[in-house]
């Protein structure tokens, strides 16, 4: 039987991030919370243990790859399960971390893992983002904002930029070639503050998938009629 703990560990070194022990005892508790609360709850099709490592824990920690977390304030937008904010939160137990979702009983399971895995500075909310995004508690005060949900770019950069301040980073987590999303989205990432930096394509370690972080990075405020609602944003596209 396969060695998780030797899976993540050389997973996270080939990424860039090598883990402490402390972190690997508490993925190992993470999983474990994970694949039994998803018997009654839909969380993740991921059910094998091995591929919840690879598939989302290092997926989630190539984000390594492009920035430094340590001591960032860091927004996961429609975090779902935790990813990748979670995973980037044991990996940089020093970063202030918030995971957003608009469903409570997600944002209930995320609470009972941080609990169980006694972590600080990390905070579990329920909304919706185009409602937190215009709130000033939360609004163009995060170093790093990161998405690794499924849906277009310029959607996800309306919901996500109004959080970053000028200076930070919105990091997009994608699968497959993101060159032409990333094309569409242009005129929104430019009318909210952003400015596409790069794609840095990596493939998900002991796997054959490649996939990209999309890098932008926020040089201005975003204008105060951003976010819409997220009805206005799917009908009227910024283009």
């Amino acid at each position: 039987m396969e060695n998780l703990d030797d899976l993540l560990r050389s997973g996270a070194e080939t990424l860039g991030r090598p883990l402490t022990d402390e972190a690997v005892s508490q993925f190992r508790v993470y999983a474990d919370l994970l694949l039994d609360a998803n018997r009654h709850m839909n969380l993740t099709a991921v059910t094998e243990p091995a591929e919840i490592y690879r598939r989302h824990f290092l997926d989630s920690l190539a984000l390594c790859r492009v920035t430094n977390f340590d001591g960032k304030r860091v927004i996961d937008v429609g975090t779902g399960a935790g990813f990748p904010g979670l995973p980037i939160k044991l990996a940089w137990a020093d970063c202030d971390m918030t995971l957003l979702d608009s469903l409570q009983k997600r944002v209930s399971f995320l609470e009972q893992v941080c609990g169980a895995l006694g972590l600080s500075g990390v905070t579990a909310l329920h909304s919706r983002a185009e409602e937190l995004g215009r709130e000033d508690a939360h609004r163009v005060v995060y170093d790093i904002a990161l998405s690794r949900a499924v849906a277009r770019l310029d959607l996800l950069a309306e919901l996500c930029l109004p959080f970053v301040k000028p200076g930070g980073l919105f990091l997009a987590m994608k699968t497959g070639n993101a060159e032409e999303e990333t094309l569409e989205a242009a005129p929104a990432i430019e009318a909210l503050g952003g400015r596409f930096d790069r794609t840095e394509r990596y493939q998900v370690p002991g796997t054959e998938a490649v996939r990209g972080i999309v890098i932008i990075k926020k040089i201005r405020a975003t204008p105060d009629t951003y976010p819409r609602r997220f009805a206005k944003m799917q009908k009227s596209p910024i283009r």
